[in-house]
């Protein structure tokens, strides 16, 4: 009763010797939460935080295996049909064609226009940033080896792909992201994981609206700082093939088809609404130690179903077009999953939630890490033998 009375009044009149030397009514206080569940169960309500707030000042290092092999396999075991799912998909190249054809007759559209006018940008943001956020994800899908049964084919197609994105990206993203799906969130292979230096300097509101307004640039830039790659043969035809292009389009055209491209890839990687799905996929949420989030919004009709993400990584075999059914053949494992129920509200939840931030991934430590860690110890256990 005393502490009550003391609360009425003005900010004055408070006295906050009764509150442990609190500076505030809102300390301690968290923000809704962020992730919704289909299913709720006794495990997670869907409304109540599962866990503490994450340390902001380091990773959330973690000791268990990646969860989605012993998922896959236990989904197999409970519905062995889940195979009929797997194979190619026909319908993709004929999107991916159409994408393209799109972009370039837009970008050759607005030669006569100027870079920064209205039109010009908001072409490029509404309609280029779209797009190429598709092909991204067209890139990604081939990448599985999901649009033709030969794998030539599929990388011939996403070399085509990746025309209107500007720059030559494909043959890159396709060594990185198989690392990604083999070695999610090991240290040092994964290159989707921030590094130190971003969490050192990205760690508040303002790093995290800059990470969020160029993380294309991250994502773009990251993997060459982290783990550099040995170029093959479709390295090099993705560039050469890139390079011609952006050749012919500013030779017969002039710049601006080539900067609507680019302003377009921007975009697509930035404050864009389905460029939420970057930080939706793994960054932990409300307190819990998943790794992967799924989103089932009407934006996955652009981006490849690619919101389908915990599918997606349990069965990389499995195209776009069939992971709905399997969400819909395996409820029991997906519905009690905590999934996002929006992309743009992710990017502004990302900004402004003390509860996330660039510390919000969980990290193991890289297998040959491990080995290096356990190899001394071992080697003097023997030598005591």
């Amino acid at each position: 009763m005393a502490a009550q009375s003391v609360c009425k009044g003005t900010g004055s009149e408070i006295d906050f010797s009764y509150f442990g030397g609190a500076e505030s009514f809102t300390e301690g206080k968290r923000s809704l939460r962020r992730t919704t569940v289909v299913s709720p169960s006794e495990q997670d309500d869907g409304v109540s935080y599962p866990g503490p707030p994450q340390d902001p000042t380091d990773f959330l290092w973690i000791m268990t295996e990646e969860p989605h092999r012993s998922r896959r396999m236990a989904i197999m075991k409970a519905h062995p049909e889940v195979t009929k799912l797997m194979g190619y998909e026909p319908l993709t190249k004929y999107v991916v064609l159409a994408v393209v054809s799109l972009q370039l007759y837009l970008a050759i559209y607005l030669r006569h226009t100027h870079p920064l006018s209205f039109r010009f940008l908001f072409l490029a943001y509404a309609v280029g940033g779209t797009t190429n956020q598709n092909l991204f994800l067209a890139i990604h899908e081939i990448t599985h080896n999901l649009a033709f049964k030969g794998i030539n084919a599929n990388k011939a197609l996403a070399v085509f792909a990746n025309l209107p994105i500007g720059v030559p990206y494909f043959a890159a993203f396709k060594k990185y992201h198989i690392e990604h799906h083999k070695h999610l969130g090991e240290d040092g292979i994964d290159t989707d994981l921030p590094t130190n230096f971003e969490l050192l300097c990205l760690n508040n509101v303002l790093g995290k609206t800059f990470f969020a307004t160029f993380q294309i640039f991250f994502y773009a830039l990251r993997p060459g700082f982290v783990k550099m790659q040995t170029p093959n043969r479709w390295h090099l035809y993705n560039v050469i093939v890139q390079l011609l292009l952006d050749y012919i389009l500013v030779h017969t055209f002039g710049i601006r088809p080539l900067l609507y491209l680019l302003f377009s890839s921007f975009f697509a990687g930035s404050l864009h609404p389905c460029a939420g799905h970057f930080i939706a996929e793994h960054y932990v949420w409300d307190g819990l130690s998943q790794e992967t989030y799924s989103y089932y919004g009407p934006l996955n009709i652009l981006a490849y179903n690619v919101g389908y993400h915990n599918e997606h990584h349990d069965f990389p075999s499995i195209p776009w077009t069939r992971l709905p059914a399997l969400r819909a053949l395996a409820p029991e494992f997906y519905d009690i999953l905590p999934s996002h129920p929006s992309w743009p509200m992710v990017i502004v939840n990302f900004i402004r939630d003390k509860e996330v931030g660039i510390f919000a991934r969980a990290k193991r430590l890289a297998k040959n890490s491990k080995q290096k860690h356990e190899s001394p110890s071992s080697s003097s256990s023997s030598d005591r033998e």
